[in-house]
């Protein structure tokens, strides 16, 4: 079928059932960011491959809505299908809902998966919608005309030993109990895939990129239940679960479980991580307590064991880092190398590090228009030659045992101008004022945000993503409850979390600039005004001064630059062959 006639069946379903309005959420039943294959409704509805967007679907209207990240991708994979780009004002915000209040008649049936869509926006869309007698339903009409649609997942799963993950399955248990006994909550229902990796110290290959396996847990006064299919775990593992007080279920058993919950209990949910379906199947008379799961917060702060682990992994990210720019230096002009093959080529040398799991997210490998695009997939048919002059964007990462990594460099390609210069320099300063950033503690993110923009906005430029997001230990490459970003996030930074810093600078059709780098939010010391906070660096791998306009540096921030390069070097050095550190060397040669 074409995306034209998929658009057509739906709308002859909508007719049967009297259905006014139809919502594709980019979304699985554990509210993933990355989706298995069986989830991918959006690119099976209409092609379009952006991680944010949702579909609705009208008998005169087929929209796509989502963010400034993805308008120009939007645009090129939208024609043709029958949908329309709708640009979001305010990212991540459901603005069709207003539109559905405005365009449908009074008494509308408005119809979408429950099991797609998560608590918070189900009741956001039901109190909207209720002043005009809206009435909400749970359709599937995807999986209607879906026929060839894959299954499940079912990779294995394995457990990481409490050596690697510096706490046990049970001590994580007890610690979320803690938290659920001050929110006077005697249940706790978990969705969120990441959340269950922490909790168990359980990883999988169900997810592209994310080291998570489908499952369900719920935290009971008795016990502990971890909904999975049993055969993908070793006998080991299930053993060693069992002796850490958790019993295993099947993964289809989880709404009946969920619907015979003793009518008068009080249960812990996260809104946002949790599925309306599974929702609904708690006894009416539950009383729901919503608040962000207690394994965020816990996740987000990594032990000794983790950074130690983490650090690792750096040093085997930046081996490889240096490698592939080395070779990209070598090669250029002397063989084809275009986005795709640079790309292949970076992941080639990081499978050579022996701690190499697998990818941590699609690499983003942009030369010239294309690094323009926050969120760039190379096509076969975007495939760009690196070649001639400019700048060539790569945003890459890496998942480790143990550790994930996530890095961006900017690559210049034969004569660069001016502009290219700026850029990059202006970039490299919001990188750099974010990184030697001191501040008390209680500081948010959007505070920090400010910082890292602020040598943009004094040359009247800005970016539309935000600064910084939190990072997995082995686990998701985004994560929460922190990140850096204008959006007013009431989550303080504290010791232990690990989160990204990546400006940008995005010109359409022309180039892009971004430079990124992990670091870990440490003590910086405390006196009569209180306790204060500084960033440590994580990522080993030399920012490249070819192109720097030194005049838009002040002395500070050429300090900051000379000491990172020169501890990238010290700290790679012994893992390079002697040719790779005198070539390293040379690039982290002070400016």
């Amino acid at each position: 079928m074409t995306f034209v006639e998929k658009l057509q069946a739906l709308r002859q379903l909508m007719l049967a059932q009297q259905v006014d309005a139809y919502i594709i959420t980019a979304a699985d039943p554990h509210i993933s960011e990355y989706l298995p294959e069986h989830y991918k409704t959006i690119p099976f509805a209409c092609g379009f491959t952006g991680s944010a967007g949702t579909l609705v679907i009208t008998q005169d209207f087929a929209g796509l809505w989502t963010d400034s990240r993805y308008f120009t991708q939007a645009e090129a994979q939208l024609i043709g299908t029958g949908y329309e780009l709708v640009k979001l004002k305010v990212p991540h915000t459901p603005e069709y809902i207003s539109w559905l209040s405005e365009v449908l008649p009074r008494g509308a049936k408005v119809g979408f998966n429950h099991k797609l869509i998560t608590v918070a926006l189900a009741q956001e869309m039901q109190h909207n919608l209720a002043q005009h007698e809206t009435v909400i339903i749970d359709v599937d009409f995807i999986g209607t005309i879906w026929h060839d649609r894959v299954g499940l997942p079912v990779e294995n799963a394995f457990l990481i030993d409490e050596e690697a993950a510096g706490l046990s399955i049970s001590a994580k248990i007890s610690e979320v109990r803690k938290v659920l006994e001050i929110n006077k909550a005697d249940y706790h229902f978990i969705s969120s895939l990441d959340d269950i990796a922490w909790l168990f110290n359980l990883r999988g290959k169900d997810v592209d990129y994310n080291p998570v396996t489908l499952s369900f847990a719920l935290i009971t006064p008795e016990e502990v239940k971890l909904f999975i299919d049993e055969q993908k775990l070793s006998q080991t593992d299930i053993r060693t679960l069992n002796q850490q007080g958790v019993t295993l279920h099947s993964y289809a058993e989880v709404a009946k479980t969920l619907k015979n919950l003793p009518e008068d209990i009080q249960i812990f949910i996260d809104p946002k991580r949790t599925c309306f379906g599974l929702f609904e199947c708690l006894p009416k008379s539950a009383a729901t307590i919503f608040g962000t799961n207690p394994s965020t917060h816990l996740k987000s702060l990594k032990n000794d064991t983790e950074i130690n682990h983490i650090r690792k992994a750096m040093l085997h990210d930046g081996v490889a880092l240096t490698r592939f720019f080395k070779w990209m230096e070598e090669c250029l002009g002397k063989e084809k190398i275009t986005e795709r093959s640079a790309a292949e080529k970076l992941a080639a040398f990081r499978a050579e590090q022996k701690s190499f799991v697998g990818l941590s997210f699609n690499t983003i490998a942009g030369y010239n228009a294309n690094g323009a695009l926050p969120h760039y997939s190379v096509t076969a048919e975007s495939n760009q030659e690196i070649l001639g002059d400019g700048l060539f964007l790569v945003d890459s990462g890496g998942q480790y045992l143990y550790g994930t990594t996530d890095v961006t460099r900017v690559m210049p390609v034969g004569n660069c101008s001016a502009t290219h210069a700026d850029d990059y320099t202006l970039v490299l300063k919001g990188l750099i004022e974010g990184s030697k950033l001191v501040f008390p503690e209680g500081t948010k993110g959007y505070q920090i945000d400010s910082i890292c923009r602020k040598p943009l906005w004094e040359h009247t430029i800005n970016f539309g993503h935000g600064t910084g997001h939190g990072i997995g230990f082995f686990l998701n490459v985004h994560e929460g409850p922190q990140n850096i970003s204008p959006a007013n996030v009431d989550v303080a930074f504290k010791p232990g979390m690990v989160t990204s810093i990546e400006p940008g600078i995005y010109r359409p059709g022309k180039h892009g600039v971004r430079i990124e780098n992990l670091v870990l939010c440490v003590p910086k010391g405390n006196s009569e005004f209180g306790n204060f906070l500084s960033f440590e660096t994580l990522t080993l791998c030399f920012i490249d001064t070819a192109i720097i306009n030194k005049t838009l540096l002040v002395s500070d921030q050429i300090v900051w630059l000379n000491q990172y390069n020169q501890m990238v070097f010290e700290k790679l050095q012994p893992m390079l062959t002697q040719e790779e550190a005198k070539w390293l060397k040379e690039k982290c040669e002070p400016i």
